[in-house]
């Protein structure tokens, strides 16, 4: 059974729980839709042992009784997992999404229907709607706030700085997400401890990697129906996200092209043996263009004006910025929609380039985000790293906290123990010798 941290009873400092109820005020598309998300969380719970380990004795022993949180996370089957996880736990939850075109309807109106999770999610909603979801899962007035994106901490840091003093500490699920937050940091406007769950190396080796790999061209393939086998591959960026997608486009038969800035993630891309370049070199090229570099205006004018006819360009980091958008519309003469999430933009030349999901994660805009058996590993942390949170507050400061590594190892033998794997155990020789500096040549 899975063991880690033992709650402790500093939590009961804080206000209790609002009373559960089935129905709690949300806004979602249409309740009907329950059913069909009810089999579709069910279904991805199949794939998250972990999760379900972990979630079987949070439900003995209620290590986040009294605590409410508020998530801001793709409301997707998986988070669904997550979110009951916490709530056996003894957690009052609300959730929100932390992607306006990421939300899979039907699971939003199930967690509302049968699970009793207030959530406010709706696939395509607007800027304005988007936020006003944010400021409802803050109304909730958490003690935990968990985050795919910082949203809700930068929220709060913002303009709901009254309720910092109810924050036990939050977590973090990107690397777009830490690096924000390492900024509040770096100034001193921290104003509570954050858990950097994306650091985590079950978190970022998997799902970073495998995932964003496979769900990203699952996502341009839903989207385009086009075949990767023989066409040029654009990679912007080659962090862990990039290199699980350069990997995953070369086994389907691209020809892989990176680009980068930082000089060892080059070298480390050549060495893989990717072609390297810089994007004005690989942008008349291109076939397909994907970026995943967490960084803005990566994709810009001067390189869409190098693109041969008919490029398709996506985005796979968090934030829709890292394609300059409004610089393709500028060079555009005509936009119209030609296929469900592509918009073909034409430009004054008669050139066509094809934009995926406006530019949004193409791989929650488009398909279904990652698969569940690696966001187990993601959502194993999100869980225990509340139960630590709780257990642990009161020793931490404003700073942001790596997941203790006890943890991260504890997440990676469940996993291998629910795939029927078996590894080998250090003898107490080979523990003596690596403790050991007299032992050697």
């Amino acid at each position: 059974m899975e063991k880690i941290v033992q709650p402790t009873k500093q939590h009961k400092q804080f206000a209790k729980p609002m009373a559960n109820s089935k129905m709690k005020s949300c806004d979602i598309k249409d309740i009907k839709l329950a059913p069909k998300g009810k089999d579709r969380i069910e279904w991805a719970g199949r794939s998250m042992p972990v999760l379900h380990q972990i979630g079987e004795r949070f439900s003995k022993e209620k290590p986040l009784k009294g605590i409410r949180i508020s998530a801001c996370l793709h409301v997707t089957t998986e988070t669904a997992n997550l979110m009951v996880t916490l709530k056996r736990g003894g957690a009052d939850c609300v959730l929100c999404a932390s992607n306006p075109l990421s939300t899979q309807d039907d699971v939003a109106a199930s967690l509302t229907k049968h699970y009793g999770i207030p959530t406010f999610a709706i696939k395509g909603e607007d800027h304005k709607t988007y936020y006003s979801h944010i400021n409802a899962a803050l109304k909730h007035k958490p003690n935990i706030t968990m985050d795919d994106g910082a949203d809700l901490v930068s929220q709060i840091h913002g303009k709901r700085q009254d309720l910092a003093e109810l924050i036990i500490g939050s977590t973090e699920e990107t690397t777009t997400g830490v690096i924000r937050l390492r900024s509040l940091e770096e100034k001193g406007l921290l104003l509570f401890p954050v858990l950097a769950v994306n650091d985590a190396k079950t978190k970022h080796f998997f799902d970073n990697r495998y995932g964003t790999g496979q769900s990203t061209l699952d996502g341009v393939i839903r989207a385009t129906n086009i075949l990767l086998s023989g066409s040029v591959f654009v990679v912007c960026g080659y962090g862990w996200c990039g290199r699980g997608l350069a990997s995953k486009a070369r086994g389907m038969g691209a020809r892989v092209i990176v680009t980068e800035t930082d000089p060892l993630k080059a070298l480390e891309a050549v060495m893989d043996g990717f072609e390297v370049m810089t994007l004005k070199e690989a942008a008349p090229q291109g076939d397909v263009f994907v970026t995943v570099t967490g960084n803005a205006k990566v994709i810009r004018e001067e390189h869409f004006k190098l693109m041969k006819d008919g490029a398709i360009v996506a985005n796979s980091g968090h934030f829709d910025v890292e394609i300059d958008i409004p610089a393709l519309k500028k060079l555009s003469t005509g936009v119209r929609t030609i296929r469900d999430f592509i918009e073909e933009f034409r430009l004054g030349d008669g050139r066509k380039i094809h934009l995926i999901a406006g530019g949004r994660l193409v791989n929650l805009s488009a398909a279904e985000g990652h698969p569940a058996s690696v966001m187990d590993m993601s959502f194993a942390n999100q869980a225990l790293g509340a139960e630590f949170l709780v257990k642990s507050h009161a020793t931490l400061q404003k700073k942001i906290y790596s997941i203790p590594e006890e943890i991260d190892e504890r997440i990676a033998a469940l996993k291998l123990e629910a795939m029927g794997i078996q590894i080998d155990r250090l003898t107490k020789e080979q523990v003596k010798y690596l403790a050991s500096w007299e032992l050697g040549t």
